[in-house]
């Protein structure tokens, strides 16, 4: 994909579902004991490999319209067949929650970059309840064989991980008595938020703990899935780096958990303002609304990313080392070697695709120091076929000198297949 430099961003737009919510609200339909109906579901490759799983587990789900159907009361039966997670690491790890709370076995497998992830952060919590995973060398595939009464358990996260918190709770619907999950810091919160909004309770406490009483079942009902705030951080990336310009996305899911880059960007000089804020099934969303130009900040702004923010930032990482070349004084990412185990090791693909278009990058274990401002200037990046650095430099390529060549930007259909048709709309070059 080449992709020349842009003069401003301009438009209105609305987004896909969020493909986090997407995940679990697909999960909860199939397990609710009432009919449900999702609309707005995203149309990440990802989200597509937990619906190919449900259907493979026997789960009938209708497309009609858009809408996803699903028939209550169904149960999960033992698949004929592996279940593909593809390249989701959130479908292999919340379904391995699921399963394990169900008296049958089944086999999770999952692409080479997804066989390459660590899961022995799930495998140790599921097998204290009860579960029996094999594997080899803690990564995928897994073998998981289930049981219908599993023990509960009060458990705390060595690294803070929605993906992990969400499938012991999965596992907890199944388990006699309260199962509890306490975090070292805050992560992303759309599982409590939807086991609520769809009939189970879920008690939050103030050490970062959930806790939720098994033998639960969810209720069902309709749902609108909120537009995906991961993909609105790059155009809104986009329009505060380039002056004059004028974005809002509607729509979009403003829950907390996901949204502190605005809070960050903002603190960096950006204009950016929400509105029309609403809920669904617990999830807020709303308006975003930037005007473009790095305004003079008062005061210090903070240059540090690390530590308890580092969670709620996770997947914007190598979109803020990029936005972070153009503020002064730069920035510093700590704490977050989590990075090196996504679908690339995200710190050293940041930092060679950043050098590589002229910035000054210092690489940590944990991290990475960019210097700024520096004018970027066209090159040819190698996405390492994955999604987020793809689309990371592809808002460095709209603010750089000459034109920039992306290696593998196929892989964003990942999460986001709209994702340069929709960049291309609101470009002017």
């Amino acid at each position: 994909m080449r992709i020349a430099p842009a003069r401003l961003i301009e438009g209105r737009i609305r987004l896909p579902g969020d493909k986090s919510i997407s995940h679990r609200a697909a999960l909860i339909a199939a397990l609710s004991s009432g009919s449900s109906e999702i609309s707005n579901f995203s149309t990440a490759r990802d989200c597509a490999s937990t619906l190919a799983c449900l259907q493979e587990l026997g789960v009938s789900i209708e497309n009609k319209a858009g809408k996803l159907l699903f028939a209550g009361g169904q149960k999960l039966a033992a698949p004929k067949k592996s279940l593909d997670c593809g390249n989701s690491g959130s479908t292999l790890r919340i379904l391995a929650g699921v399963l394990a709370g169900h008296n049958f076995s089944a086999e999770l497998v999952g692409d080479e970059s997804l066989s390459s992830r660590p899961m022995r952060r799930i495998i140790e919590p599921l097998e204290l309840m009860g579960a029996k995973i094999q594997t080899t060398d803690g990564k995928a595939p897994l073998r998981v064989r289930g049981s219908d009464k599993l023990t509960p358990i009060t458990y705390k996260l060595p690294i803070a991980s929605a993906q992990v918190k969400s499938a012991i709770l999965f596992a907890g619907l199944n388990a006699e008595g309260r199962t509890t999950v306490i975090e070292t810091s805050p992560s992303r919160d759309h599982t409590e938020r939807l086991f609520n909004g769809f009939g189970v309770p879920i008690r939050t406490g103030a050490d970062f703990s959930v806790t939720l009483v098994g033998r639960a079942r969810f209720s069902g009902g309709q749902m609108t899935i909120p537009g995906d705030i991961s993909s609105a951080a790059y155009f809104v990336a986009a329009a505060m780096l380039l002056p004059e310009s004028r974005l809002t996305i509607e729509g979009v899911g403003l829950n907390p958990t996901r949204a502190a880059f605005l809070s960050v960007l903002s603190s960096w000089g950006a204009d950016i303002s929400t509105a029309d804020l609403q809920t669904e099934r617990n999830e807020p969303y709303g308006t975003i609304n930037v005007s473009g130009g790095i305004t003079r900040v008062a005061g210090q702004a903070e240059r540090t990313l690390s530590q308890s923010m580092i969670p709620s930032l996770i997947d914007e990482l190598p979109l803020l080392a990029v936005v972070g070349s153009q503020i002064s004084g730069g920035i510093q990412i700590r704490d977050a070697e989590e990075l090196r185990l996504k679908e690339s090791d995200r710190l050293a693909t940041t930092a060679v695709n950043l050098r590589a278009m002229g910035a000054e990058v210092e690489e940590f274990e944990d991290g990475l120091s960019v210097l700024g401002p520096t004018q970027l200037r066209g090159a040819r990046i190698d996405s390492h076929d994955d999604h987020r650095i793809a689309m990371a430099f592809s808002i460095a390529a709209l603010i750089a000198e000459g034109e920039t060549e992306i290696d593998g930007s196929e892989c964003v259909a990942i999460s986001f297949p709209e994702f340069f048709g929709l960049l291309n709309s609101l470009a002017l070059r």
